[in-house]
């Protein structure tokens, strides 16, 4: 008598419905990258803040949400490094290391956990993708707010007040798109 357990097979992203190649998963990272860079460029001045109102959030976490963990990653790095070595297409065009790149690297991890909670489903269905999108959202600020704090040389209570508590309403349309995006997508391909 066998005691072996079956190996436990994992959900998909939204991406898994493509067929599988390397030439996809290549294709699908830059993409998410390219994606990010873009929506880094919507990107609206906040009065007494040295950090914007972009895209880049959102589209980090949907990168995240329809790529998983691996491909997301993958993504959130590429555009990282891409922008560290010049390329202008962080928030309005900048390059290299400013006082939001701690918000950056929060994408990254934050984009790691978001493609994790989707392979396990948390993509389909209202609820669980607003859930999914405060996990995003909660880890972008744990990292972005202290490194805020830290290169601006700015006390935790002026951070908070300068990079997170102005973005909190546009993180809510932000994740409110996103809930009613991503579970439409998963019915129209159930069909």
């Amino acid at each position: 008598m066998s005691t072996a357990v079956a190996p436990r097979r994992t959900g998909q992203v939204l991406a898994d419905l493509i067929p599988a190649s390397r030439v996809r998963d290549v294709a699908l990272v830059v993409g998410g990258a390219a994606l990010t860079g873009l929506a880094a460029q919507l990107s609206v001045p906040v009065p007494g803040s040295p950090v914007p109102v972009t895209g880049q959030t959102f589209a980090a976490l949907l990168v995240g949400t329809t790529l998983g963990a691996r491909r997301g990653v993958a993504s959130l790095a590429l555009y990282a490094l891409a922008g560290l070595a010049g390329l202008p297409w962080f928030a309005q065009g900048t390059s290299g290391i400013s006082v939001s790149f701690g918000y950056i690297l929060g994408m990254i991890l934050a984009s790691a956990a978001v493609g994790a909670l989707a392979r396990r489903g948390a993509d389909r269905s209202l609820l669980r993708t607003a859930g999914t999108m405060l996990v995003g959202e909660a880890i972008i600020y744990a990292i972005g707010v202290p490194y805020l704090a830290y290169a601006a040389d700015m006390s935790a209570s002026a951070a908070i007040a300068a990079g997170l508590t102005p973005f909190l309403l546009g993180d809510a349309l932000k994740a409110a798109l996103a809930m009613g995006g991503l579970p439409t997508a998963w019915k129209l391909v159930k069909r």
